[in-house]
């Protein structure tokens, strides 16, 4: 009777986590928090550092969960919180407090509409990362826009021009939070393995991006990472139609649509036409 009694008890749930690479995750968030008092104190070159740092760790932390063989639901989800700190409050504030301040309500709208399209995008991408083929992004990657706002403070103040109450960094804001949401497809990288043996103008091409960006780094920077951006939106444009589409992840072929009741598949109109 006493074992029956001690078998109904409910048992206590207990978190087990990976500690390795979620304390590196938190280094993300330490930078991105960082960042924000950096801006409100006036100090925008710190804060733009610290945000880098951010993206260095953000960049580490998967690549040490993978490495290590630890990733996890929590380490996912964790991760995207951290993001959206580093990559969505930390650079949105460092906009405002040192360009946008001067159009008022106009220029807060922006900096709002960053952090809610930088929140959507890391939504998306947690739901779809399954379904989405790994050698592409669909919109551009909230770590590559904070980016390109932390080396524009670098960019600006490296070449002495005024931005409080830049028109060209109000207009980057907007397009900036648009493309985070957009379906244009940018281009990851990870489908390129650096361990295999690449042809000989692979490290060519790398080396060429080292001296580029080694002879002034503050603003080539900022041009390398806002090419990426622009690229990405024109052929976009170019290929609206095809965006629609939702195209499996060769990572994981059996994972399916039907799965998750918030991934639909959308038919093209030029399907439909052929079907009738």
């Amino acid at each position: 009777m006493a074992d029956a009694e001690t078998n109904e008890r409910p048992r206590r749930l207990a978190m087990h986590i990976y500690v390795l690479p979620n304390l590196v995750t938190t280094g993300n968030a330490f930078f991105g928090f960082f960042a924000i008092i950096q801006a409100i104190k006036g100090d925008y070159t710190k804060a733009a550092y610290a945000i880098v740092a951010a993206a260095i760790f953000d960049l580490l932390d998967g690549r040490l969960a993978r490495l290590t063989r630890s990733t996890s639901k929590f380490g996912a989800e964790y991760d995207s919180l951290c993001d959206l700190i580093s990559f969505g409050m930390a650079p949105a504030i460092l906009m405002f407090m040192w360009a946008l301040q001067p159009y008022g309500r106009l220029g807060w709208i922006a900096c709002f509409l960053y952090v809610a399209c930088t929140a959507l995008r890391l939504a998306r991408f947690n739901v779809q990362a399954t379904v989405i083929e790994k050698a592409f992004f669909q919109g551009l990657p909230s770590p590559m826009s904070a980016g390109i706002v932390a080396s524009s403070v670098l960019a600006f103040q490296d070449l002495q021009m005024e931005a409080a109450g830049n028109f060209w960094l109000l207009m980057m804001t907007y397009l900036l939070a648009f493309v985070m949401v957009s379906t244009f497809r940018y281009r990851s990288f990870k489908d390129l393995d650096l361990k295999e043996r690449l042809p000989f103008r692979y490290l060519i091409f790398g080396v060429m991006i080292i001296a580029v960006v080694a002879y002034r780094p503050e603003v080539n920077l900022f041009i390398l990472f806002l090419t990426y951006a622009v690229l990405g939106a024109v052929f976009g444009v170019l290929n609206f139609r095809k965006n629609k589409r939702f195209r499996p992840n060769v990572y994981n072929p059996s994972q399916t649509q039907g799965d998750d009741p918030d991934l639909v598949e959308e038919e093209d109109e030029e399907d439909e036409k052929s079907h009738k």
